[in-house]
């Protein structure tokens, strides 16, 4: 809207003392030709903005004038309080949003306060997915962000794990970026449930508002969920003899929570400790417990024992 890119260009001029039109242009995303009419219309309005001529010249705005326009709206309000996630913001189509909302903050500032937000950015930068990943963004983000937003019913159509499509009418709470990966939490019927966002293949969301419940915590309800979902995954058990060294390192291989209270409960013995720690399952807790070499020994299971000598007897082969 023009009203909005008025006021952009105005407290861009009050933010930064003097700027080019083609400065001015690239910032705004508009020709250096709207960069003169807004200009002009700002100097008709009242705003006291002077053209300096030349190839030198460029804008600014005569004898200290400050705009007091600088209320947040609420979408540049809650935007705000994300902008140190670029890709998130980018991802739920709030980019702008925060733009505009940080430019008001920065306009608001006084002067020796100027350099506050380029100075957070250069100190604190961060990265949500996980290494080795390229995460992708979920088609329909932006519509489930709106419907967070806005507290609107969201009728959806989701697939299961399983492969099966299912419709659902939901009330979605918060959304949740975990290692790359969107999540909403939403209130089905009477349960709170937690939905893949990548898994929805249509979202419609209504124009009616949900009322939302006052005692509902996202950040409890998502720390809740995920340590759930976390120990519904340690379905087997293995019994090991551990070093020192092997008992240190072991909250950093496996599963930390289930780790270290194994390790509590864990029982000494020649030296030793032997402990029975939660896995997954067989498969996945030989890749985890081989990086502990001879810090750990298998006492049991013996089909997870026998799994480990055959490995060391591949490793004597190969090393001698």
């Amino acid at each position: 809207m023009r009203a909005d890119r008025l006021l952009s260009l105005l407290l861009l001029l009050q933010n930064r003392g003097r700027m080019t039109a083609p400065e001015l242009a690239a910032e705004l995303e508009v020709s250096e030709r709207t960069v003169t009419r807004d200009a002009l219309a700002l100097s008709e309005a009242g705003v006291p903005v002077y053209a300096d001529r030349g190839r030198t010249g460029g804008y600014r705005l005569v004898g200290g004038y400050r705009t007091r326009l600088t209320g947040l709206a609420r979408d540049e309000a809650e935007a705000l309080f994300l902008s140190g996630l670029p890709g998130a913001l980018r991802d739920m189509g709030l980019q702008d949003a925060a733009s505009a909302a940080r430019l008001k903050v920065s306009a608001a500032l006084l002067p020796s306060l100027r350099d506050a937000p380029g100075s957070a950015a250069r100190r604190f930068h961060l990265d949500a997915p996980g290494w080795y990943q390229e995460p992708e963004t979920p088609e329909l983000l932006p519509a489930v962000a709106e419907a967070v937003w806005d507290d609107r019913w969201m009728s959806a159509r989701y697939r299961r794990g399983d492969g099966e499509e299912v419709e659902r009418e939901l009330a979605p709470y918060g959304l949740v970026l975990k290692a790359g990966v969107w999540y909403v939490c939403a209130r089905a019927g009477d349960s709170y449930r937690t939905y893949r966002v990548e898994r929805f293949t249509a979202v419609a969301v209504g124009e009616e508002r949900f009322e939302r419940d006052p005692g509902f915590e996202l950040d409890a309800f998502w720390a809740e969920r995920a340590a759930a979902f976390a120990r519904s995954l340690l379905r087997s058990e293995v019994e090991l003899r551990l070093t020192e060294a092997g008992a240190r390192r072991l909250p950093y291989l496996t599963d930390r929570a289930a780790a270290e209270e194994a390790l509590a409960a864990g029982v000494a013995e020649d030296g030793r400790l032997r402990v029975v720690l939660p896995v997954e399952n067989e498969e996945v807790a030989f890749g985890q417990l081989l990086g502990l070499g001879p810090e750990a020994e298998v006492v049991a299971p013996a089909s997870l024992r026998e799994r480990f000598a055959a490995a060391a007897r591949g490793m004597a082969g190969l090393y001698g």
